[in-house]
């Protein structure tokens, strides 16, 4: 096991170490260097009160003081310097009543998280593992310090570390920790949306999104999103389907790269399918309007979990045209590309190819095929800059009133069909053609 710390890290230690205290590099640094990862911050614990800490450095910022955290500032990079703590009794699944200070390491990590989390490392003691982090790394576990029960009751929000955990590393859940969020999941209604929020999108982006099933199982999303679970419950009997509503979403987030938007769009593009499902007299399924009803629930849960409004109108559009039905052919595509919007079209080339993939093999070819024309079709369009929206078309309202049309609504309109005009034929799209056209529509 090769940790290797950096000189502004052991800068720190050393100068504490120095002035007769204890300091040690602690938490999620420790766990990504015994996995082998490269950590993207450090934080370091130490025996001296913050204080003593701010004595000791020339530039310190009190971001935590009353729970013992001080950032040394060194030149312009920050480290946060936490004594070692005792937890008193949390009143409101997430914070402390009080904080006790400590001289002992290790009970500074026993109030942490989970064993992979509760490891301490400096160059002159080596790595400090009370709890058993390194063996439950080796066998890919996620588990508790002490009573699961105790660290889920300190702060709930815990229980979908534990899941995002597993997600991002690939690791099971251990067994009594698992029984554990089953039987304490309802105790997620006390964190806040934003949090929720936060645990969900790692969760999602993860190199295992489809570990929201574990959230199913556990009772998590019955909480936190209980739409999905109705997913999880609704049968999808047709020919292009083999999977339930939920699997199906599960496995689509799994044929999409790792992009925030574009995994809460999978995650959100069939979430209306269990209100518009209805089934015809051969006993077949069917969905009609489920994107419009999707993109309906899309806003209404973004909103309950405080999406920014940039990424809740992006998700809620590519929910809304995902099963849009692009002629793959120069006018179809254009068309396709104005109703949806130019931001967003080639993205649903992606949300389109990971839906079809999570779905049965029937028609799987032709769908196929049709997807990667009108792919090549609009590389086509775009090389050759057709105009797609009124942002592009060669005359403007004022254009029209300087030809002689008045003011008003009746603008608005005839460029509406000037650029109908154009979309199916691109080669009108210059000034002197369209103010030639325009007076057909007075």
């Amino acid at each position: 096991m090769d940790i290797r710390l950096p000189d502004k890290v052991k800068y720190i230690i050393k100068k504490i170490e120095d002035a007769g205290y204890e300091a040690y590099a602690v938490g999620g640094c420790i766990r990504d260097s015994v996995i082998g990862r490269t950590p993207d911050d450090w934080d370091i614990t130490t025996s001296a009160n913050p204080r003593q800490v701010k004595a000791i450095f020339g530039r310190t910022i009190d971001t935590g003081i009353r729970h013992g955290t001080v950032t040394v500032m060194l030149e312009k990079e920050g480290f946060e310097v936490t004594t070692y703590r005792i937890d008193g009794e949390y009143e409101d699944g997430r914070h402390p009543k009080e904080v006790v200070f400590t001289s002992r390491l290790e009970e500074d990590l026993r109030r942490r998280d989970f064993t992979i989390n509760a490891m301490a490392y400096n160059d002159r003691k080596g790595l400090v593992d009370v709890f058993g982090g390194a063996e439950d790394i080796r066998n890919r576990i996620i588990r508790c310090v002490g009573r699961p029960e105790e660290r889920f009751d300190e702060d709930a929000l815990r229980m979908m570390r534990a899941v995002r955990f597993s997600a991002q590393l690939g690791y099971s859940i251990e067994e009594g920790t698992a029984a554990a969020i089953k039987e304490m999941a309802g105790n997620l209604e006390k964190i806040s949306a934003e949090r929720i929020r936060t645990e969900l999108v790692k969760l999602l982006v993860s190199p295992h999104p489809d570990a929201l099933r574990i959230c199913y199982e556990t009772g998590i999303t019955k909480i936190v999103l209980p739409e999905f679970d109705r997913c999880m419950e609704t049968v999808q009997n047709n020919p292009h389907h083999c999977y339930t509503v939920g699997e199906h979403i599960l496995h689509s987030m799994m044929k999409v790269k790792g992009d925030k938007v574009l995994r809460l769009t999978m995650l959100m593009h069939d979430i209306g399918k269990p209100e518009t499902k209805t089934t015809d007299g051969e006993g077949t399924d069917h969905f009609h309007g489920h994107a419009s009803v999707s993109a309906e629930l899309t806003e209404r849960i973004l909103r309950r979990l405080k999406f920014d409004n940039d990424t809740l109108h992006t998700v809620k559009r590519l929910v809304l045209y995902h099963d849009y039905d692009i002629n793959p052919v120069p006018e179809g595509v254009r068309r396709a590309i104005h109703k949806t919007g130019e931001d967003i079209f080639p993205l649903l080339f992606e949300v389109k190819r990971a839906d079809m993939l999570a779905q049965s093999g029937y028609q799987r070819e032709e769908k196929e095929e049709k997807l990667k024309r009108a792919e090549a079709v609009y590389e086509e369009v775009i090389r050759k800059k057709d105009c797609v929206s009124l942002r592009t078309l060669a005359v403007t309202g004022k254009d029209l009133m300087d030809a002689g049309m008045e003011p008003g609504k009746k603008i608005g309109e005839v460029l509406d069909r000037l650029l109908e005009i154009v979309l199916e034929d691109p080669e009108k799209n210059t000034k002197e053609e369209l103010l030639k056209l325009y007076e057909y529509f007075l």
